[in-house]
C-alpha cells in the first residue's frame, strides 16, 4: 500500500508538499491578475483617413478595395467596417477564440499590403494602420483644467505630446487612445470673394503652401572631393517648415512681372488651431481630455493599473499651471473555515492535519495554472473556494478514519492505526477523485466563449482535487502518524458536541438505511428532485456573467443621420445637466462626436462616463493649482 511508505517516511511526504507549496507560491508571484478570464475574440483593427472625402466615397474607394483582400483571411469569423463622414475609415475583423492576435495581425498586415496600390492616393499618403486592438479598457484618465482657463485644445495636445506616449510605455498596456484628439494644426481661412476677384483657385493657394512650407536638404560646403586647401567642412541651413502664424500669411501665392505679390494674408487667414473640430471632451462640465487606457492580452490588470498611476504620479511635478489628471474609472478596485473541522473532530492536533493539507492543495493550484497561460481572476479564485470545501474532505476522512481506529482498537500505535485507516479509504478517496473529475474536467472542453470562460474554473477545481488525492495518500496518513495520540473520555463542551454529531449521524442513518432498501420510494426521490431541479433552472434568471456594481456606467448617445456636431453637443448638454444634479454622481466625462462603439468620430454621436459615489474606489485627483 502506497500510504505505508510516508507513513514509516514522513519527512518524504513533508518535502513533496513543501515542493508543492513553493512552486505555487512562485506562481502566485508570476500569476497574472485580471477580472475575468481573456474570452474575447481576438480582433485587428485597419484604419486610414481619406481627407475631404463623404462616407460614399470612402465606403466605395476604401471601403470595397481592403475588405475585398481581407476578407477570408485565416481564422476569421467576421469583419466590421464604419465609413465617417468626415473621412475617416475603421475596420475591424475578429478571429476565433484562442487564436494568436500576433498572427492574426501579420495575416491582416499581409492582405492589406495588397490592397495598398489600388488605393486613392490620399490615403497612401497619409497611411493605412493595422493593429491588434485591446478590448479590454482598464482605465480613464480625464486632464482637466480645475479652474478652466485651459481650453480643451490645449489640454489636448499636452496630453499627447507629454502624456500619452508615456502611459505606452508602461507594461502591459495595449493601447493609450485619446477621445478627442485634437492636434495641433495651421488653419487657413479662405476669403473667396477676394480669390474669385483675383481669379485665384483653393488649388493655387494648397501649391503655394506645400512647395513653400518644405524641409529642404541643401547640402555641405567643403566637403570632399576638394581641393586639399579647404580646411573646413560646413552644412548648409535654410529655412525649414514654416510654424508661426505670420510666416504663413506671408506665403506668395501669386507674383507678377512687374513686382505685384499676392500673398495668403491677402486673400485668407492663417490662424493655429485644431486639425480638426470633430470631437469634443468636456471634464465635469469644463473643457477636457480624455485617455483610454487598454490592457494587453494577458497582462496583470493590477499591475498595470498600478504603473499607470506611478507614471502619471512621476509627471505631477512636470503639470502647467491649473492643469489636473483624474483616474477617473478604475476597474482593478473590484478584483484576501478550520473551527468548524475543531467542533467535529474534538481535537486540536487533528484539526492541524486539515489546516496543513488544504493550503498545500490550492498554492500548488497556483503552479499548473501559470504553466497553462491562465490569470488570477474572479472565475478561478471562486473556483478556489468551491475547491476548498471539497479538498478539506479528503484530509478529514483520513483523520476520522484514524481517529476510529485509535478509539476502536487502543493496543495499536498511531503508525499502525493510520496503516489499517488506509487500508479502508485509500479506494474510496481514489473513487471520489475520479468521479469528481468527471464531473468537472468535462467543463474544460466545452468550445466557444462560454468553454472559455469556464476552462479556467474546471482546470483550478480539478488540479487543487488532484494534489488534494495526493496529499490524503501521503501527507494526511503521515502527519496523522506523527501527530495523532489515544485519547481519554472527552468532556465538558467537545463531549456534549460529539453525543449530538453522533445522535444526528445515527438518525440519519435510521432514515436513510429504509429508504435505501425501498428502491421504488427512492426513484420517485430522485425524479421529484430532477423536475424541481429543471424548474428551478427555467426561473431563475439567467445570464453570461453575474451583474456586478463597477462604480460607474456608461452612455452611449444617437441623434438621427446627417445631425451636426453642434446639434449633438446642445443634447450632450442637456445630458451633462441632468446627470451632474444627481446626488450619486462623482465625476462625469463627456465626448460629443465620438462614438465609443464604433470607435470613430461621428458628429451625430457622443460618449457620457459617469462616476458613481460611495463607493470603494480611490479618485486620484493630483495637480498643481
Amino acid at each position: 500500500m502506497i500510504s505505508s511508505v510516508f507513513i514509516h517516511r514522513p519527512r518524504l511526504a513533508i518535502v513533496i508538499a513543501v515542493v508543492i507549496v513553493i512552486a505555487g507560491v512562485i506562481a502566485l508571484g508570476a500569476l497574472p491578475v485580471a477580472q475575468f478570464p481573456d474570452i474575447v475574440p481576438p480582433q485587428v483593427t485597419v484604419s486610414t483617413l481619406y481627407p475631404g472625402a463623404s462616407a460614399a466615397a470612402v465606403e466605395e474607394s476604401v471601403a470595397q478595395v481592403i475588405e475585398a483582400q481581407v476578407n477570408g483571411v485565416d481564422r476569421m469569423i467576421y469583419m466590421r467596417s464604419t465609413s465617417g463622414g468626415d473621412g475617416s475609415y475603421a475596420l475591424t475583423v475578429t478571429f476565433q477564440v484562442g487564436s494568436d492576435p500576433d498572427l492574426d495581425t501579420i495575416n491582416v498586415t499581409n492582405r492589406v499590403n495588397q490592397a495598398l496600390a489600388l488605393l486613392p492616393p490620399e490615403v497612401q499618403r497619409n497611411g493605412v494602420t493595422t493593429r491588434k486592438q485591446s478590448t479590454s479598457l482598464l482605465q480613464i484618465v480625464a486632464i482637466y483644467s480645475p479652474k478652466g482657463t485651459r481650453d480643451a485644445l490645449f489640454l489636448s495636445n499636452y496630453a499627447k505630446i507629454n502624456i500619452v506616449d508615456t502611459l505606452k510605455r508602461v507594461p502591459g498596456v495595449g493601447d493609450a487612445a485619446q477621445w478627442g484628439d485634437l492636434e495641433y494644426s495651421m488653419r487657413i481661412w479662405l476669403n473667396l470673394d477676394r480669390m474669385a476677384s483675383l481669379d485665384i483657385t483653393p488649388a493655387d493657394v494648397v501649391k503655394a503652401i506645400n512647395s513653400q512650407n518644405t524641409q529642404a536638404a541643401v547640402g555641405r560646403v567643403g566637403a570632399a572631393p576638394l581641393v586639399p586647401e579647404v580646411e573646413f567642412q560646413l552644412n548648409i541651413t535654410t529655412q525649414g517648415r514654416l510654424t508661426t502664424v505670420e510666416e504663413f500669411n506671408n506665403i506668395v501665392v501669386r507674383a507678377t512681372p512687374d513686382g505685384g505679390v499676392v500673398r495668403i494674408k491677402d486673400i485668407a487667414r492663417a490662424e493655429l488651431g485644431s486639425k480638426s473640430a470633430d470631437a469634443l471632451v468636456r471634464y465635469n462640465g469644463r473643457p477636457g481630455e480624455g485617455i483610454a487606457i487598454n490592457q494587453s492580452p494577458g497582462a496583470n490588470a493590477v499591475a498595470v493599473a498600478a504603473g499607470v498611476k506611478k507614471a502619471l504620479k512621476e509627471l505631477e511635478p512636470s503639470l502647467p499651471e491649473d492643469v489636473a489628471y483624474d483616474v477617473m474609472y478604475d476597474t482593478t478596485v473590484f478584483v484576501e473555515a478550520m473551527i468548524v473541522v475543531f467542533i467535529f473532530l474534538g481535537s486540536l492536533r487533528a484539526t492541524l492535519i486539515p489546516i496543513i493539507a488544504v493550503p498545500v492543495a490550492l498554492v500548488g493550484t497556483f503552479a499548473v495554472m501559470l504553466a497553462l497561460g491562465f490569470s488570477a481572476n474572479t472565475i478561478s479564485l471562486l473556483a478556489l473556494v468551491l475547491a476548498i470545501g471539497i479538498v478539506v474532505d479528503d484530509a478529514i476522512v483520513v483523520v476520522e478514519a484514524v481517529e476510529h481506529i485509535l478509539e476502536s482498537e487502543p493496543h495499536l500505535t498511531p503508525a499502525q492505526a493510520a496503516e489499517k485507516a488506509m487500508s479502508q479509504v485509500t479506494a474510496p478517496i481514489i473513487a471520489i477523485t475520479l468521479v469528481l473529475l468527471s464531473v468537472f474536467v468535462p467543463t474544460a472542453f466545452i468550445p466557444g466563449i462560454t468553454g472559455q470562460l469556464y476552462q479556467q474554473f474546471a482546470v483550478a477545481v480539478s488540479v487543487s482535487m488532484l494534489i488534494s488525492a495526493i496529499n490524503a495518500l501521503s501527507l494526511s496518513p503521515a502527519l496523522c502518524a506523527v501527530l495523532l495520540r489515544h485519547r481519554g473520555r472527552r468532556r465538558g463542551l467537545i463531549a456534549f458536541s460529539q453525543r449530538v454529531i453522533d445522535r444526528s449521524r445515527d438518525g440519519y442513518a435510521a432514515v436513510a438505511g429504509p429508504l435505501a432498501r425501498r428502491v421504488l420510494i427512492t426513484a420517485a426521490l430522485v425524479i421529484a428532485f430532477a423536475l424541481g431541479a429543471g424548474w428551478l433552472a427555467k426561473v431563475v434568471p439567467r445570464g453570461f456573467l453575474p451583474e456586478e456594481d463597477q462604480g460607474a456606467f456608461f452612455v452611449e448617445i444617437q441623434l438621427p443621420d446627417a445631425a451636426s456636431l453642434n446639434r449633438t453637443t446642445k443634447v450632450l448638454a442637456q445630458v451633462e445637466k441632468m446627470i451632474q444634479d444627481r446626488p450619486w454622481t462623482q465625476n462625469l466625462l463627456t465626448v460629443a462626436g465620438f462614438s465609443l462603439i464604433d470607435g470613430l468620430s461621428l458628429p451625430n454621436k457622443a460618449v457620457a462616463v459617469v462616476g458613481l459615489r460611495n463607493e470603494p474606489t480611490s479618485h486620484c485627483r493630483c495637480s498643481r493649482r
